[in-house]
């Protein structure tokens, strides 16, 4: 059963606890704190090597390298072009997919220390305690699954209730210079304590959790100098909505953002969080700062002081920042006291408006003046910092008599934050101004949202998330989500109006006057210390693994059931007559424009079936729009001459043994990690995508479950593939043989009978290549560990 708070065997009730003060003793750190001599020697090795000045990233992710000397001595140029093998020190996840796969390998324990999280199913409706007793009820059976898998193989559990992962991390498990991984695309967002954090697909960590090398293409490096200083109504979420749209959601992609300059010393840690979550954003790889004060600040704040002591060490040996010299290949400049606050959208998060214009830009538009709801909080902005800023906006509004305009929901990051922000009376302040508090998980920012107003109508609601895609929030394509500071959400929420600016405007009240916000004051760390809420949200620290606890997974459930391996397309039992080229593959479908791995597999009240690949396949590009009718989520069966939606075509074609392809556009899987936009296609057939272009994450995750990626040589070709052609390779025999500068083309057989070959071009390495003969990266895995 389901260890969670006031959780009582059988009734399922719960209740809310009030906030216990933390002791001042430190946590026992031994399991957190970085093996730093052992990186400082390696990084010895790393310059013996390269013998040049090294930026802070490639510091830490050097220092990781299996085996400096076998793979970067002789390279050349290493950023952008060298695959390297890395032992990652931490793993984070939060979904089920990575502990099916963990499972398959057949360990007993994982490699490195690993924590679960469950923040994804704690659907927002009534209020944090309703909403949270509800979850616990229609996702019982997943939570107690993933509680057994945690128990079975050591890994620290964090129920339900607890928090958001990211923040969870930051607050536990981040550590300056250490490389970790984590089933989601903003883990990034623990680079605000100094490290390299990074998302990825449940395979990819599966490699660090059996110990396998993991495999990184090494990431460009863009230095982002940071001059001056933020004014008062400015936050560190306006400077990353700024850049966003300065680089778009591609710009990042291939690279790590660096941040360096004096601008960086006066931001918070928490500050520096929200910079390093929202480059996901943009794509990129990770980001990173060098160790500053205030993270030493917030080490302490948090009870990890040993850790803020080896960092301070590790520091002085020159670990924790960069070379004096050290060259990025790219340097961006931003004047912090040039910036101001700005907003972001709709439906792309780098479509970026200054404050000041962005009356106008609505208005441009033709939309409504108004406001459908304001929401704060998320793993990017739900801090104490952020919380303190916008309770002194709500005090201001009180003061006068004004409550919120519209429906006001506010997100803590986790149970350390809601205790917290409880005790120091901010709760109550943001509740009598018309504030909703829901429960410590990610909620609307996922789609975990019943929203019942506005469905199928144009509506614009304001929010500190990280992204805002179509129908991501509330299932309603129709809404536009604008992104912003914590601070403008909140103070325009008491306006209720997209053109209110309020570093310039005044509210009218009801007596006749009028009145303006101050600029919000806000505390970077409570003077009373964090508060833990209630404790038993947490994990047993480093448990043992109990290997004779059997895996919760119910036979016939629809929630969960165990992954099956993917057959390989090559070899005696495929039935290919092709050998090591693929069989005839059919195109689905050619998909026009933006398709992010939201599209590809949709989130919201699909995430139930993140356990279940049979139910969540059903979902397969559902929000996807054909480029050859206009039409979202129709395909076309060429064969039979009628139409259907593209899960209905998939599975058709699966049924009949007949192997299939994907045409797409540029940045193909943008978003989130989120696996199952490549397990999906996988396990209906597909075999192969042909983009203009992908997004790191996702190509990836397509390689690790034996999909091949080829990019179009010219992008032009895109359009001369359509659905019902088919499609063989040339060449990929010679890849598979290893030969990894293999060139691939496709013919193409059009259904006249005409056919054409284009070029393509691909971006696998020699072990990637072994995921793809094997039929997916676990095979491989499984095939070497026994």
């Amino acid at each position: 059963m389901l260890r969670a708070a006031g959780l009582r065997s059988g009734s399922m009730s719960l209740r809310r606890f009030l906030a216990t003060q933390v002791a001042s003793i430190e946590r026992d750190c031994s399991s957190i704190t970085p093996p730093y001599s052992e990186l400082l020697d390696k990084l010895k090795r790393v310059r013996k090597i390269l013998d040049r000045p090294l930026t802070l990233a490639e510091k830490i992710l050097y220092s990781h390298v299996i085996d400096p000397e076998a793979n970067l001595s002789g390279r050349g140029k290493i950023r952008g072009e060298t695959y390297l093998q890395l032992r990652p020190q931490r793993v984070a996840m939060q979904d089920a997919s990575a502990q099916l796969q963990f499972m398959s390998a057949g360990l007993p324990q994982c490699a490195v220390p690993t924590s679960i999280h469950c923040d994804h199913l704690i659907q927002a409706s009534e209020g944090a305690s309703k909403d949270l007793e509800r979850s616990l009820v229609t996702n019982q059976e997943v939570f107690d699954f993933l509680q057994s898998a945690a128990r079975k193989y050591g890994i620290e559990f964090w129920c339900p209730g607890s928090g958001i992962i990211h923040q969870i991390v930051l607050e536990n498990y981040a550590a300056p210079g250490i490389l970790m991984l984590g089933t989601d695309s903003h883990t990034p967002n623990a680079g605000g304590l100094g490290l390299l954090a990074i998302g990825v697909g449940g395979a990819d960590a599966v490699d660090a959790m059996t110990g396998t090398p993991w495999e990184l293409k090494a990431p460009q490096v863009v230095g982002v100098h940071l001059a001056g200083e933020l004014n008062k109504w400015t936050t560190t979420k306006d400077l990353i909505l700024h850049l966003a749209g300065k680089l778009t959601v591609r710009g990042g992609t291939g690279r790590i953002l660096e941040y360096f300059g004096p601008g960086v010393e006066t931001q918070s840690c928490t500050g520096l969080a929200t910079i390093a979550n929202m480059g996901a954003e943009v794509g990129a790889t990770t980001s990173t700062f060098p160790y500053i004060r205030n993270m030493q600040s917030y080490l302490h704040a948090t009870r990890r002081g040993p850790v803020a002591q080896a960092a301070d060490k590790a520091a002085a040996a020159g670990y924790l920042s960069a070379d004096k010299g050290a060259e990025y290949d790219e340097v961006i400049e931003i004047n912090l006291s040039e910036l101001e606050p700005t907003i972001n959208g709709p439906f792309t998060p780098d479509l970026a408006t200054p404050l000041s214009k962005f009356g106008d830009f609505a208005k441009a538009q033709g939309w409504k003046d108004e406001i459908s709801a304001s929401l704060i909080g998320s793993c990017t902005n739900s801090s104490y910092e952020d919380m303190t800023r916008v309770a002194d906006l709500a005090r201001q509004a009180k003061a006068v008599g004004l409550k919120s305009k519209v429906p006001f929901l506010c997100t803590p990051g986790s149970e350390q934050i809601r205790a917290t922000i409880e005790r120091d009376g901010i709760t109550s302040t943001l509740e009598d101004v018309g504030a909703i508090v829901l429960a410590n998980a990610c909620g609307p920012c996922i789609g975990q949202w019943k929203r019942e107003e506005k469905m199928d109508e144009e509506n614009a609601i304001l929010t500190s998330f990280n992204r805002n895609f179509k129908s991501r929030n509330d299932g309603n394509r129709f809404t536009m989500n604008f992104l912003a500071s914590p601070v403008v959400v909140t103070a325009m929420t008491f306006s209720g109006k997209l053109s209110f600016n309020p570093m310039t405007d005044s509210i009218p009240l009801a007596n006749g006057e009028s009145f303006r916000f101050s600029p919000p004051e806000g505390q970077d760390l409570p003077s009373e210390g964090f508060t833990a809420g209630e404790e038993s949200y947490y994990p047993e620290p480093c448990p043992t693994a109990q290997s004779e606890v059997q895996v919760a997974i119910k036979e016939g459930s629809q929630r969960l059931e165990f992954l099956q391996p993917f057959p390989s397309h090559f070899g005696e039992n495929s039935n290919n007559p092709r050998g090591l080229e693929f069989p005839a593959l059919k195109v689905l479908l050619r998909v026009r424009g933006k398709c992010t791995t939201d599209h590809i597999s949709a989130a919201g009240p699909w995430l139930k079936y993140k356990g279940h690949l049979t139910n969540i396949s059903e979902n397969l590009l559902i929000t996807a729009i054909n480029d050859e009718n206009g039409e979202m989520n129709v395909a076309v069966d060429t064969e039979n001459k009628t139409t259907g939606t593209i899960p209905e075509i998939a599975k058709r074609f699966k049924a009949s043994n007949q192997p299939w392809a994907l045409v797409v556009d540029d940045n193909y899987g943008e978003g989130s990690a989120r696996e199952h936009a490549a397990l999906q296609p996988r396990f209906y057939g597909c075999g192969l995508i042909l983009a203009r272009s992908f997004a790191r994450i996702h190509e990836t995750n397509l390689k690790k479950q034996g999909i091949l990626p080829l990019w179009f040589a010219d992008k032009a070709d895109y359009s001369r593939i359509g659905a019902g052609d088919l499609i063989e390779t040339e060449g990929l025999a010679d890849l598979l043989k290893g030969d990894t500068q293999a060139t691939i083309a496709v013919k193409v057989t059009k259904h006249d009978g005409q056919n054409f070959s284009i070029q393509t071009k691909h971006t696998m390495s020699a072990d990637q290549i072994k995921w793809l003969h094997a039929g997916s990266a676990i095979n491989h895995i499984s095939s070497q560990l026994h």
